[in-house]
């Protein structure tokens, strides 16, 4: 039977965001020092809300940023992809832009995935973040 506290925390839980339920059970591992990764793993991730659990999981922390295609503006592009990663010369980037798809980056934190993304896009490329 579920009592009327559990339906509230199962609504609240509901209308959170994916983020908001990464941070909450990592939140509850923390204060009852537990795993949601071996419950899953023992239970068979069979309910719904081990389901949820698993996908809060599975979200990446790190990025491989491809160059898909490089636009109509290649000298755009070339140039944005300068800015955001300073570590290429021009030739390198030159070659990049030319020779897609490409990687770029092999290991980018979500914050910076997501700025180089939406910089080369800006510029007229085409980016997949795997």
């Amino acid at each position: 039977m579920v009592t009327k506290s559990q339906e509230e925390i199962v609504n609240i839980i509901g209308k959170m965001t994916i983020l908001e339920l990464a941070d909450l059970v990592k939140a509850i591992e923390t204060e009852f020092g537990v795993s949601a990764a071996s419950m899953v793993a023992s239970t068979g991730a069979a309910s719904t809300q081990g389901s949820a659990t698993a996908a809060v999981q599975e979200e990446k922390s790190e990025y491989k940023i491809t160059l898909k295609d490089s636009g109509s503006d290649k000298i755009k592009v070339i140039k944005a992809l300068r800015k955001v990663v300073p570590s290429l010369n021009l030739t390198d980037a030159k070659s990049a832009v030319e020779n897609v798809p490409t990687v770029i980056v092999e290991s980018a934190s979500k914050e910076d995935a997501k700025k180089i993304k939406e910089e080369l896009e800006a510029a007229g490329a085409t980016i997949e973040l795997s």
